[in-house]
């Protein structure tokens, strides 16, 4: 099978997949999100942070190294093999070393959910080989059952935990329930990479030439990597620090909510994206269409969902998740600028790291970061959380901008034809959306509100899209067309 089709067959299979994982993820958010306290959302974020973090050392950026095609992983059962070894020797060091930090200066119940969430990870860490060989091979099927599998099951569990919490008004089961997902997801990792048909089996070897390469392009991705944690994670940890765990708890679940129109589209085909990258790296041209196609999707798909939520959120916050979660009303939407670009930000990353340049995102990372410091420092005493929800969306057009700039390295794109259309959708969708407020009998109940603003806005995009872009998906639909034939 050729690697187009193997990957238009893994963007299918993911897609499907994520779309039945988001639907459990969704249900069980806004379900936990009206059962639990909002302190236990802080606790949690601050924990889940904390060690998102650190457990970038013991990864070292390897993971692109080893998904990059270059000589010394050309065989790869010694570069599986290898990169087993390594993980397994920095992984026993991390933990360690956290281990003693948690014992010498943590709380107790901030230290029961970095516990749990390190040995977790730690565990992830020790499945990431298997999931790098499928990854590598652009075979995503069984990834995509894999996600499924966690949703179901994770869904399941956190949702009986979160019920007995309302029940016997238990903190310590609220906070159980959102670490319930983590051992799923780990359990669920080991019993299909491992158990079930195992992809590889795991063995120690230790072969210098690859470790050294390795090393040597894990050491140039790993300050990336870092850097990259370092922005991801920064906010949260400044929030819980500064703010206390309930202003956090407002911020990560804005955060969260905010995040599904890229989980929906943009995971799917970016797990699909640096496989594909790789494969194509030699030919300018074919990276060159495979980058625009990738992104103009991302683009489009991600303007309308993020223009769509920024309409409903007063009706979506209140008829789903209840009054009490309306604080965050500013911060939800000042977060879909961000969850519209990140997706976009990290395509373009993934066509450094498959070509083999790891370290060209680092100097785009370094302005972010001291533009994400500056403004949590001066926004956040002065406008709370939604000063810190517009120092993260100024730090990413920065970064966005930047990295889109070095891109032109690796491929020939026109920012015009990739931004502007959809841009000018977006805008005119929700300026008339808006407007329909206008109309009488629309304001009133909040079902009928979101419905017709939605239905106005989606009118208009699709409009303005297929007005000025019918040849171009029309031809779209007829390669997937052809391909699936």
């Amino acid at each position: 099978m050729s690697i187009v089709r193997r990957a238009i067959t893994s963007v299918t299979w993911n897609i499907l997949a994520n779309t039945i994982y988001l639907v459990l993820v969704l249900a069980r958010s806004i379900l936990l999100a009206r059962w639990l306290p909002i302190e236990v959302f802080g606790v949690y974020a601050g924990a889940r942070a904390f060690v998102g973090l650190t457990a970038t050392v013991p990864g070292l950026g390897m993971g692109g190294a080893f998904v990059h095609r270059a000589r010394e992983v050309e065989d790869e059962t010694r570069a599986a093999t290898t990169h087993f070894t390594l993980k397994l020797l920095f992984t026993s060091v991390w933990v360690l070393l956290l281990g003693l930090y948690l014992i010498v200066f943590d709380s107790t119940q901030n230290r029961l959910a970095v516990l749990v969430i390190m040995a977790a990870t730690a565990v992830s860490h020790l499945t990431e080989t298997p999931n790098l060989i499928l990854q590598r091979r652009v075979m995503h099927r069984r990834l995509a059952l894999l996600q499924v599998l966690i949703g179901l099951l994770g869904t399941s569990l956190a949702l009986v935990l979160g019920f007995m919490s309302v029940d016997q008004s238990s903190d310590n089961l609220a906070l159980w329930s959102l670490l319930s997902v983590h051992v799923v997801i780990v359990l669920s990792n080991v019993f299909a990479l491992y158990v079930w048909q195992p992809v590889w089996r795991p063995r120690l070897a230790w072969s210098p030439d690859i470790v050294r390469y390795f090393l040597r392009f894990g050491s140039q991705n790993f300050l990336a990597t870092l850097l990259l944690q370092v922005i991801d994670k920064i906010d949260d940890l400044w929030t819980k620090a500064y703010l206390g765990n309930a202003a956090l708890g407002f911020y990560s679940r804005s955060y969260t909510f905010a995040t599904y129109p890229r989980e929906l589209v943009a995971r799917p085909v970016n797990k699909v994206s640096q496989g594909t990258y790789a494969a194509l790296k030699n030919d300018r041209l074919a990276l060159s269409k495979a980058f625009f196609r990738t992104n103009a999707f991302l683009v489009r798909s991600g303007f309308f969902l993020a223009g769509l939520l920024v309409l409903i959120a007063p009706e979506f916050i209140r008829i789903v998740l209840t009054d009490k979660w309306l604080p965050m009303l500013n911060v939800f939407r000042l977060m879909l600028l961000f969850t519209l670009l990140d997706p976009l930000k990290s395509s373009v990353s993934l066509l450094m790291v498959a070509t083999g340049d790891a370290h060209r995102p680092i100097p785009a990372r370094l302005i972010q970061l001291v533009a994400l410091l500056m403004g949590l420092f001066w926004l956040g005493p002065r406008l709370g959380i939604e000063g810190v929800a517009i120092a993260v969306n100024v730090m990413m057009v920065i970064g966005m901008a930047f990295l889109f700039w070095q891109a032109r390295d690796y491929v020939d794109y026109s920012p015009r034809k990739l931004f502007l259309l959809p841009f000018i959708a977006v805008a005119v969708g929700v300026f008339l959306g808006r407007a329909a407020l206008r109309i009488p009998g629309v304001l009133g109940a909040d079902w009928r509100t979101a419905v017709i603003k939605a239905a106005v806005f989606a009118l208009i995009y699709g409009l303005i899209l297929l007005l000025f872009e019918r040849r171009e998906t029309i031809r779209a639909f007829a390669i997937i067309r052809r391909r699936r034939d």
